[in-house]
């Protein structure tokens, strides 16, 4: 059964190595290279966001060679407004390690 109360945010969204067509969501400039589940979660809870579920060991459906990965959340917003929250952070942490 479908669960309207939240929402899955997964890795490939902000893959900068993937095109559109293989299941980025956002822009080149709001992606990062190869993203970990890790940098994912810390991302999502420096946007104020509480994740309740994640799993590493799942297979995005556009991409069913590669190992992906996701996270549940609550759904606050709609998910363009929580992805582009995760993004911001996302980018902002990278940029700070490559300094």
């Amino acid at each position: 059964m479908k669960d309207y109360e939240h929402v899955v945010i997964w890795l490939d969204y902000f893959n900068k190595n993937l095109k559109k067509s293989k299941g980025r969501r956002m822009g080149l400039t709001k992606c990062v290279f190869d993203p970990s589940l890790k940098e994912l979660k810390d991302a999502a809870k420096s946007a104020g966001l509480e994740v309740t579920e994640s799993n590493e060991k799942v297979r995005f459906p556009k991409r069913p060679f590669v190992r992906s990965g996701y996270i549940v959340l609550p759904k606050e917003s709609t998910k363009t407004k929580i992805l582009n929250k995760i993004s911001e952070k996302l980018v902002s942490k990278r940029s700070k390690q490559s300094k």
